[in-house]
């Protein structure tokens, strides 16, 4: 292809304009690129500074939540508090009641206690009155026995009527004794106004002043109760 003279200092010239105007070109870009830094920077302190507020935000929230944290669990230990207080209180009036009515109960349990141990003596001593009253009216028939015995002629002792009424008081008196009556012992002994009843006065030479010479009356206990008093002759 074949260019002419005008065509090449055309195209020389073209190629001079283009060569200064990179210089330029180059000087706009270095220029441009600190531009773009700045831009970078400023864009990078911005979001520091966001970053920055938003912390300061997180921590007031974080602050804020930690306020209310706190002020909900002083809240849960005064209301436990309370509670523990309310159901100590409870407890205790319970614990009150409890030993209000343990010694209701023992109280209650030793006055029947009291009770049966009183109704007993009281039965107790009612019964043995009336079997001392019964053996006080049998004693009569204990001493016409005994009279009558003591009447038999020595030559018919041995008669069977006699031996009968002797089986028949030996028999009386052995179920007197199971039930505790004994007689009481009067020859020999020195006088006690708690079972022998003195009569008369005698002289003795075999037994000293103050002793039991002679039984008129045989007297008898009923356990410990005098039943009948010895009717006896004292030595004077």
């Amino acid at each position: 292809m074949a260019y002419s003279k005008e065509g090449l200092e055309k195209m020389s010239e073209e190629i001079e304009n283009m060569e200064k105007a990179e210089p330029e070109g180059e000087d706009t870009a270095e220029e441009a690129v600190p531009a773009e830094e700045e831009g970078e920077e400023e864009s990078a302190e911005e979001a520091v500074d966001s970053a920055a507020e938003e912390s300061d935000g997180a921590s007031g929230v974080d602050d804020a939540q930690g306020e209310a944290a706190e002020t909900e669990k002083e809240d849960a230990q005064g209301k436990s508090g309370e509670k523990r207080g309310f159901f100590k209180k409870k407890k205790d009036k319970r614990d009150e009641q409890i030993e209000e009515l343990t010694d209701k109960v023992r109280r209650q349990m030793a006055e029947f206690d009291n009770f049966r141990k009183r109704t007993e003596k009281e039965k107790t001593q009612m019964y043995d009155m009336g079997a001392k009253t019964i053996v006080e009216k049998m004693l009569p028939v204990v001493d016409n026995f005994e009279r009558g015995l003591a009447a038999v002629p020595a030559d018919q002792k041995d008669d069977a009527f006699v031996t009968g009424m002797d089986k028949i008081y030996k028999q009386l008196m052995t179920e007197l004794e199971a039930v505790g009556v004994t007689a009481i012992e009067a020859v020999g002994q020195e006088f006690n106004p708690e079972y022998h009843n003195a009569v008369m006065q005698v002289e003795s030479g075999e037994y000293e002043s103050g002793v039991v010479a002679q039984e008129l009356q045989k007297g008898y206990l009923y356990k410990d109760s005098v039943v009948r008093h010895s009717m006896v002759a004292v030595v004077s």
